[in-house]
């Protein structure tokens, strides 16, 4: 299995050590960043597989940070907050984090998380030579459809999610990943250990708010009105379902299908 890298950002040269510390004896391989000018050495990498970034890097904002580095990659990223920083934490992944950890953090949480982010990203490596539902998906989406639905297009190729003015969305890699589960399977019941499934995320458990809290995210980019929505349903009891027509578009631009 190759060995995934990581970009640990962090002003502070101790959270950086305890961080590389506690990656590399989980077997990651870690790369370091003191400040945003030292971060754009590594964006664009493919062997970085996700970033952890601290919000308070010094002299540099973490959270503009963030958002300029999901302008240019889809890059995994996974917030380092303070204990009381709430609002940072909301912002952060407003803006495209993937998750978040606060200070001070237990090494095992961080790793959870870490794993947890990597195989809903889909970037996880396949075990045992058999491709796992993400790996699936992934290989569907390069067919490089678009999809349109509700005056939206969606591009798996770029990962890009362009509302009904023509502006991207900004989706975090797992949101559009969720997205595209959807897409593949409009008008299906879908459940909320499916959705963890084919996302690639951890076994659902009933207290398990993952999908529910990412399924509101999500509904604040596409629904017309995320209080009343229309095109991601809820079905009480059981999950979810995308009620909206889908169009699968080929490159050229004619409509291949109407799901």
């Amino acid at each position: 299995m190759e060995q995934q890298t990581i970009l640990v950002v962090d002003d502070d040269p101790k959270i950086r050590t305890l961080l590389r510390n506690v990656m590399e004896t989980e077997g990651f391989s870690v790369v370091e960043a003191a400040n945003a000018r030292d971060v754009w050495d590594f964006i664009g990498d493919p062997s970085i597989k996700l970033i952890t970034l601290d919000i308070h890097l010094g002299v540099d904002n973490g959270i503009e940070l963030a958002r300029e580095i999901r302008r240019k990659s889809a890059v995994p990223i996974i917030m380092v907050t303070g204990k009381d920083d709430v609002i940072d934490r909301v912002v952060g992944l407003e803006v495209g984090a993937d998750d978040y950890i606060t200070k001070p953090f237990h090494v095992r949480e961080v790793i959870a998380r870490v794993r947890s982010v990597l195989r809903r990203s889909s970037i996880s490596q396949v075990s045992e030579g058999k491709a796992d539902p993400v790996t699936q998906l992934n290989q569907t989406l390069e067919v490089s459809k678009s999809f349109c639905f509700d005056g939206m297009t969606a591009s798996p190729d770029r990962l890009e999610l362009v509302d009904r003015e023509g502006q991207d969305c900004g989706l975090t890699s797992g949101d559009f990943k969720l997205l595209m589960v959807f897409l593949e399977r409009p008008k299906r019941v879908l459940s909320r250990d499916q959705l963890m499934d084919l996302t690639g995320g951890l076994e659902w458990n009933p207290l398990d708010r993952t999908i529910d809290n990412q399924i509101a995210r999500l509904r604040k980019k596409i629904e017309r009105n995320p209080s009343d929505p229309k095109l991601i349903k809820t079905v009480r009891g059981i999950g979810y379902t995308f009620a909206c027509d889908v169009d699968r578009v080929q490159p050229s631009g004619g409509a291949a299908s109407s799901a």
